[in-house]
């Protein structure tokens, strides 16, 4: 039996499934299924009433999922999917709220990486309706750093992997953040477009698409997935900054105590004076779309040297950076 016929088989016994995507690997469950579903949470350490998106393949029928389907989500659709571009939407009656927190709308994706297709279309042949979806965050424990290749998550859930939990191999993820959230459920309320989590597809090519501004998130906007103020934290401390206010930080009293830290630039490859020897030099990329594909394998990385602080050089505010700005943001809120 091959490895996915196997991962389907368990989706269809209400196990959980490890899986890659294009932006991070998720911990997958059957999305109609509440008590599968309930694992992921129980697995996680995530919040009941914390959503969760549901990855459909590329011939899914939106209607079977979704009570409506505006025209600008279907605009979405054409222009972005497959691909890290999630739409929330009002949930089809006959759909568990157990993906989305108990509230009425329902987040869907429909990834572009091949073998997370192969798998979506495999659990969907098995079914009379032709319809199946994995509801699937990011395969980490809840708020830590997101997985973007196997081995990540087989460090984070060795439990669930000595249980037989699957853990599909697919490389390692070409994007490295998690999807662009648009909400489009309140469409027939007059709200438009809401952007509520930034990510590789910005908002800019989203309001190109569809003709009109992308709002900010209100305070009447669903809950998703990623939107605490605290998330993708490491364990180690991690300080965002100015690259002269890291400098300065870095040679402060606490090197006295004989720990080590390490300073992450993308604007500077090396060091332009002499380093305090306890501390560490780390060049990231200077492209946005590079440096969110290394992001969270970095951030594990570092997390795992021993240092007492990470000093993060903070990105630029435009628009390409914008995903990547938002994961480091909460990532240093932890602390």
């Amino acid at each position: 039996m091959s490895d996915l016929s196997h991962a389907v088989d368990v989706l269809e016994q209400g196990g959980l499934v490890a899986f890659p995507s294009e932006t991070v690997y998720g911990l997958g469950a059957d999305a109609e299924n509440p008590q599968a579903v309930a694992r992921i949470y129980a697995a996680k350490g995530r919040p009941s009433n914390h959503p969760v998106i549901v990855h459909v393949a590329p011939e899914a029928d939106l209607a079977y999922w979704a009570a409506r389907v505006p025209a600008q989500a279907r605009a979405l659709v054409h222009a972005f999917w497959p691909g890290p571009l999630t739409l929330v939407l009002k949930r089809a009656p006959g759909i568990s709220d157990c993906v989305s927190g108990g509230q009425d709308s329902i987040a869907l994706r429909c990834p572009s990486h091949p073998v997370a297709q192969q798998l979506l279309r495999a659990f969907a042949a098995r079914r009379s309706s032709g319809q199946a979806g994995v509801a699937g965050p990011s395969a980490n424990k809840f708020g830590q750093v997101s997985p973007t290749l196997a081995e990540h998550v087989r460090s984070e859930f060795p439990e669930l992997v000595a249980d037989g939990m699957p853990v599909i191999e697919g490389g390692a993820s070409e994007v490295g953040i998690e999807s662009t959230i648009v909400d489009l459920s309140r469409v027939d309320q007059g709200v438009g477009p809401v952007l509520l989590r930034p990510g590789h597809i910005t908002a800019e090519q989203i309001s190109e698409v569809l003709g009109v501004p992308v709002q900010g998130a209100d305070a009447h906007a669903p809950r998703v997935s990623g939107a605490l103020k605290s998330h993708y934290a490491p364990q180690t401390p991690l300080q965002l900054g100015h690259i002269d206010a890291l400098r300065s930080a870095a040679n402060g009293p606490q090197l006295a105590q004989g720990q080590r830290l390490v300073i992450v630039s993308h604007s500077l490859p090396r060091p332009d004076s002499a380093l305090h020897p306890q501390v560490d030099w780390v060049a990231a990329p200077s492209d946005a779309v590079a440096y969110g594909r290394s992001l969270y394998a970095s951030l594990r990385a570092l997390d795992r040297m021993g240092y007492a602080s990470m000093l993060w050089e903070q990105v630029p505010d435009g628009p390409k950076w914008r995903g990547v700005r938002d994961r480091l943001s909460r990532a240093a809120a932890a602390f």
